[in-house]
């Protein structure tokens, strides 16, 4: 798992690390159990990642209340993303390729997909992967069940609601209804241990992902998310 450090920049305690597609940038978060960054903390967050060399800054993706302070201090907006919820009740069935529980072994197969199904900035490497997949309390890998990995999904559940953290398939793989096997396995497993909804987010140019998760009993949630960034000059 990535390290994070953690900044008390006035008020508020801001959440840092090197981004996972490249370490000249910096990830900038905040501690979820607080509010939202103000703008003075955020500049002054901005001012300690320039004085230690990084060349810009992203957030992870924000809702639109928690967007406010990051935006008031120069942040802009980096890429817009589908938020969708599913409800559970409805859960369609699929004939799709069997599927089996990914081990940690599978990890390098796992992390080649990804590479090849996202673009660089969003690839995950292996703290990425290790970070989704503890990013809750319970969690569990499914990969499709031929000789190598073609496909992948990290589902997660905490306090009555689930997570479908990451989805991918090999594009010499697509069209095969992997993906769909996938979603609809994560979203019986959420319904047996007692989640009431699903969520899952893509890329708003992600119009293959879109349709699948709608194709699928996903309804898109109205507010959404963002990915913010700001570019960095070295203080003189």
């Amino acid at each position: 798992m990535r390290q994070y450090e953690h900044l008390q920049c006035g008020p508020d305690r801001l959440r840092v690390a090197p981004w996972r597609a490249d370490p000249t940038i910096a990830e900038l978060g905040y501690v979820v159990s607080s509010r939202p960054p103000q703008r003075q903390s955020i500049e002054r967050g901005l001012y300690e990642l320039a004085r230690r060399g990084y060349r810009g800054v992203v957030t992870n993706a924000l809702g639109a209340a928690e967007q406010s302070g990051y935006l008031a201090a120069g942040f802009v907006v980096h890429e817009r993303l589908h938020l969708l919820a599913h409800d559970l009740t409805r859960i369609p069935e699929i004939d799709g390729p069997r599927l089996r529980r990914g081990r940690r072994r599978d990890h390098p197969q796992i992390l080649g997909v990804d590479s090849a199904a996202f673009s660089k900035f969003w690839r995950l490497d292996h703290s990425g992967l290790r970070d989704a997949i503890a990013a809750t309390p319970a969690s569990r890998v499914r990969v499709d069940a031929g000789s190598g990995v073609a496909g992948y999904a990290v589902t997660g559940r905490a306090a009555g609601r689930g997570y479908l953290q990451r989805l991918a398939v090999h594009p010499e793989h697509q069209g095969q209804r992997l993906g769909a096997s996938l979603v609809v396995d994560s979203l019986r497993w959420l319904r047996r241990r007692g989640c009431q909804i699903a969520m899952v987010n893509t890329q708003e140019i992600n119009e293959r992902a879109l349709h699948l998760y709608q194709d699928l009993g996903f309804t898109p949630r109205p507010d959404g998310l963002a990915v913010l960034r700001y570019d960095l000059e070295t203080p003189s």
